[in-house]
């Protein structure tokens, strides 16, 4: 069983106490929960058994409240014991928290009262347990599920720990937000999520960029029969197929004000209406979201709620942009290689040694899905030889945005401080001697990927370099 379902266990000797109890919290998602109206079966079962929380009479016959307290913080010390009891002492009351109790409530205890101390115990519980996976993750190097992972392909040492932090928030019930640059792979990082979770439920995902407040309501919560013009049917929303499983809500960034209000709310309450229905529905779906945009800066802007912002950080995640995984080229060019080729037919191609430098080099705006489409476009075009042509990657990298490599990698820095001129100001033959040794420099002496950043012919550059080695010291006239 895992820690984000695991029983709330309620010992009391009142039959209609625990019947009661278990009602409340059930009616307010709280599940399982399991009783015990003989203190006797509590201990047997926690030798064998997980609990989240631990509801404790104090006074019962047998095996009396008193007693098993300090044998549950003893041997059981993740679990939390919350106390309830007749006994309006204060001296008693005091006894049980020096004991290790979580909270002592008196009966008849108000139902609010008691669902939000089970609600908090709850929460206590999961953090222990994510505090301790984290600890365990930083002394493991290993990935313990790699399976979990097999459809990202990485052997980037920052990736691999990812996963680990992954594995250890997985058995948390709060939401998670994965921010990155577009095509990174934000989706596969949460369906990797959820497997490593091992949730018994589905993963259901909803882009939900361009949904207005009534489409998003409609396709999250669902809706009654007559809810509004043509609602001829009930609609089972989103949020109730991934029962027991996970939401994923991906351009969380583009989420009307409206909508995040309902959001925030499902969040908080783990409750949401479906339209035209005065019926509470509750949800034990994890909310995961993803974003390519600085949801802070939104803030600022007032286009993002900073109470929504904040209950969605609970547990960050940044997938790196392909140019900080450069150690993962030639992994994921292969594979795209052999993928287009199946796709298309065709046998697949060898890579040239000269791809592999010239890609190192560029940043990839649209990262691993702009790789995944150059690689499909040249083998399109592929029609003989053994090797694949390196042309069409020449030609986005020259052409894309009209902007070279080198230029839009160095903007911020020639806007900056890092472009100091000192003494005579540089002529435009120095200037030129200069991009172009940067450009060799970059390009490990490959003169078809140097004149692949510059924007010129590779025969343009070898007369260049030419003209340098004649003039090594450049025109300083």
């Amino acid at each position: 069983m895992k820690d984000s379902n695991l029983p709330v266990v309620l010992v009391d000797d009142e039959e209609d106490i625990l019947f009661g109890a278990s009602y409340l919290l059930n009616s307010h998602g709280i599940k399982p929960v399991i009783s015990f109206s003989d203190g006797r079966e509590l201990i047997p079962y926690l030798q064998s058994k997980k609990a989240g929380v631990i509801v404790l009479d104090l006074l019962m016959p047998f095996s009396s409240g008193i007693e098993l307290l300090p044998r549950i913080v003893q041997n059981y010390p993740e679990v939390p014991v919350v106390v309830v009891t007749a006994l309006q002492d204060v001296e008693s009351a005091v006894s049980c928290m020096k004991e290790g109790a979580f909270d002592y409530l008196v009966k008849p205890v108000e139902e609010n009262r008691f669902v939000s101390c089970i609600q908090r115990a709850l929460e206590i519980r999961g953090l222990r347990r994510e505090i301790g996976s984290l600890r365990h993750s930083l002394i493991v190097n290993d990935v313990e599920c790699p399976e979990c992972f097999s459809h990202i392909l990485t052997c980037q040492r920052d990736m691999l720990v990812l996963f680990r932090y992954i594995e250890a928030i997985a058995d948390s019930a709060e939401p998670v937000i994965i921010s990155g640059e577009t095509g990174t792979g934000k989706d596969l990082i949460a369906q990797a999520l959820h497997r490593v979770s091992g949730r018994t439920g589905e993963m259901v995902s909803l882009n939900v960029a361009g949904l207005d407040d009534n489409m998003f309501s409609d396709t999250l919560f669902g809706h009654v029969k007559g809810a509004f013009t043509g609602a001829d049917r009930d609609r089972v929303g989103m949020i109730a197929s991934a029962a027991g499983g996970t939401l994923f809500l991906d351009e969380i960034g583009d989420l009307n004000m409206a909508s995040q209000v309902k959001l925030l709310r499902l969040l908080q309450d783990k409750t949401y209406f479906p339209l035209g229905s005065d019926a509470m529905r509750h949800s034990d779906a994890r909310i995961v979201v993803a974003t390519n945009q600085n949801l802070k800066d939104k803030m600022k802007q007032g286009n993002f709620r900073q109470d929504l912002y904040f209950r969605l950080s609970c547990h960050p995640i940044n997938v790196p942009p392909l140019r900080q995984r450069l150690d993962d080229l030639p992994l994921l060019l292969q594979h795209f290689v052999e993928e287009a080729s199946q796709s298309l037919s065709k046998s697949a191609p060898a890579i040239p040694d000269e791809l592999l430098t010239l890609l190192s080099v560029y940043d990839f705006p649209g990262n691993i899905r702009e790789l995944r489409s150059l690689v499909f476009n040249a083998i399109a075009q592929h029609r003989s030889g053994t090797v694949l042509s390196m042309q069409s990657f020449r030609d986005v990298i020259r052409n894309e945005q009209g902007v070279s490599v080198f230029e839009r990698e160095h903007t911020d820095a020639v806007a900056g401080s890092s472009l100091k001129i000192s003494g005579r100001f540089p002529t435009l033959k120095v200037a030129n001697h200069f991009l172009i040794e940067e450009a060799m420099r970059r390009a490990t002496n490959n003169q078809g990927v140097a004149a692949a950043l510059l924007g010129i012919t590779r025969q343009s550059l070898n007369r260049r370099l030419k003209n340098i080695t004649a003039s090594p010291n450049g025109d300083q006239s």
